[in-house]
């Protein structure tokens, strides 16, 4: 017990100790913490539906007709029919012939990559590829090629490097909108090379989808390849604002997931109530509310994004609503969201092993139910902080 007591100590003198606020209010623009309201400006609740009524009442219709638990796994007795009408509502919704829910995103990556390859295969993954896709990739066994972010000149290096001596599967795994950084993957490029190099192409769209595309379909649709994206990786709690992850994909692979991926096989399946709420929520985003609220969110980006670079901040390359401001080390980092914190503003600091060493930020996240008045608010306050931050270094 001591030595963790040592460790902690340790990592609270680094400034990486991290700790949890109790947030007492729902995901709305504004938040209370300790009895206090806070401008929320780190939530992935990007199009503000996770307390929008449609959902709240689907949930609520679900739970009173199916009960609060699954009570198993899927392959026992916790395959119930809102589990099943969910996924035809995804395939139908990203045009597959099949999907297959899984109860978060990082159980999703991990059983994907785990039930589909093994110690023949081989993943080329984007460095900056989130750490669910790692640890899916560890624990399929399967060879491992990184190519540098975004990079497909080097890609297709690694890629011709490979054909020598060519095995097994190859799957090329790229987030589709980045967490940390914000930008977007080039999809036409890479389903250019899967194409070419004759590779599956899986996109982690847990930050695109809702967000890109016409009717929110996510960075597939935005770019147009939505045919050509073999394995379509989604999660419901971000700007679905429900909760869940799924893969839509052909349907000979999802029954070779449903057979082989152990994060599916032996977990109990989501209660209902989370299930028909993220029915409820594709419905909405692929709706014309979806489409308002997904014009609001793109102007409070532009707002916010147009403010900062006037100041000449280090915005990471962001295109999206996820917009990082560089800071370096951990302990300004740190004291810039304490401040902001101090001034009615709630964004997080992110530091390693999130992030790289030496590349601490703060991440800004917008939502569409923010007004341009609190989000003008947001970037003076945070470009006053950081400048102060910045000044007393």
């Amino acid at each position: 017990m001591k030595q963790l007591e040592e460790s902690l100590a340790e990592l609270k003198g680094q400034g990486m100790l991290r700790t949890l606020r109790e947030i007492e209010s729902a995901q709305g623009p504004r938040v209370r913490i300790a009895g206090q309201d806070y401008l929320l400006l780190c939530s992935n609740n990007y199009l503000g539906i996770a307390d929008h009524p449609d959902l709240i009442e689907a949930a609520c219709k679900a739970t009173r007709d199916f009960g609060v638990g699954s009570g198993a796994s899927r392959l026992i007795s916790g395959s119930m029919s809102v589990h099943h009408r969910l996924e035809e509502r995804i395939a139908d919704f990203k045009g597959t012939e099949a999907a297959l829910v899984y109860n978060s995103g990082y159980a999703a990556n991990n059983g994907i990559i785990q039930g589909l390859l093994c110690s023949e295969d081989t993943v080329f993954s984007d460095s900056l590829n989130h750490a669910s896709i790692i640890d899916g990739c560890r624990l399929s066994g399967a060879r491992v090629r990184i190519y540098p972010h975004n990079d497909l000149v080097a890609l297709e290096q690694l890629l011709a490097e490979e054909s020598q001596t060519r095995r097994g599967r190859w799957l090329i795994i790229t987030d589709g909108v980045f967490s940390m950084d914000g930008d977007v993957a080039p999809l036409p490029g890479l389903v250019a090379l899967k194409q070419k190099y004759d590779a599956w192409l899986m996109v982690d769209d847990a930050h695109g989808g809702g967000v890109l595309g016409a009717t929110g379909r996510g960075t597939a649709e935005h770019f147009g390849c939505l045919d050509h994206v073999d394995l379509q990786m989604g999660t419901f709690g971000k700007a679905f604002g429900s909760f869940g992850a799924y893969v839509a994909a052909r349907r000979t692979l999802i029954e070779v997931l449903i057979n082989r991926s152990r994060s599916f096989i032996f977990s109990t399946s989501l209660p209902p109530g989370v299930l028909a709420a993220s029915i409820a929520a594709i419905d909405l985003v692929s709706g014309e509310e979806g489409a308002r609220r997904r014009s609001q969110l793109e102007a409070n980006r532009q707002l916010f994004v147009k403010l900062l670079k006037v100041e000449g901040f280090d915005l990471c390359g962001s295109t999206s609503q996820i917009v990082p401001v560089m800071i370096g080390d951990p302990e300004p980092t740190m004291g810039a969201a304490a401040k902001l914190f101090e001034q009615g503003i709630f964004l997080s600091g992110i530091r390693p092993p999130t992030v790289a060493p030496g590349t601490c930020r703060l991440r800004a996240t917008l939502m569409a139910t923010h007004t341009l008045t609190q989000v003008r608010h947001a970037a003076q306050t945070l470009i006053a902080v950081v400048n102060e931050e910045f000044a007393c270094a």
